[in-house]
């Protein structure tokens, strides 16, 4: 079975050093897909925005900058109050947001209680698919001998005679 974890929040659209709006935003976290975060932002359209990145990256950009290219992530203090900065890059278009600190960070450890770091790969259940699509089925062993058997047999060999 999977967990979901997510937070409603108020978030700020930066739209100059002097103006930001607040935007709704829900952040979602689910076991199923465990590397990852989804920020849905309702901009006031028929259907919100989404974005997906890297967990990881939203709990380090929490403590230092960080991130490349399309998201990037850091701490800082507006108006005395901590808060995350999330740069976010699409061919849409460019987007500064401003989300508290708390919010995010008590958001964040709840995934990490989840779905501790380093757990992420047990959650996608790898081990057990590579280990039922090797392990050997009854009725098949006719063909897994013929699928191992050497398709081009050498002259020391038997298979071919």
């Amino acid at each position: 079975m999977h967990s979901v974890v997510e937070r409603e929040l108020e978030i700020k659209l930066v739209l100059s050093p002097e103006r930001a709006v607040p935007v709704p935003a829900r952040l979602t976290y689910r076991t199923d897909d465990p590397y990852a975060v989804h920020i849905a932002f309702h901009i006031g359209s028929e259907h919100p925005v989404h974005w997906t990145f890297a967990r990881e990256l939203l709990v380090e950009g929490v403590f230092r900058p960080c991130g490349h290219g399309d998201v990037r992530v850091w701490p800082t203090k507006v108006d005395g109050r901590s808060v995350v900065m999330l740069a976010l890059t699409s061919p849409d278009g460019d987007a500064l947001l401003e989300a508290p600190s708390a919010a995010v960070s008590a958001w964040l450890e709840r995934t990490l209680r989840v779905v501790p770091p380093g757990s992420e790969a047990e959650q996608l259940g790898i081990d057990d698919g590579l280990a039922e699509l090797l392990a050997p089925t009854s009725g098949r062993g006719r063909v897994d001998e013929l699928w191992l058997r050497d398709p081009w047999p050498s002259d020391e060999s038997g298979d071919g005679e």
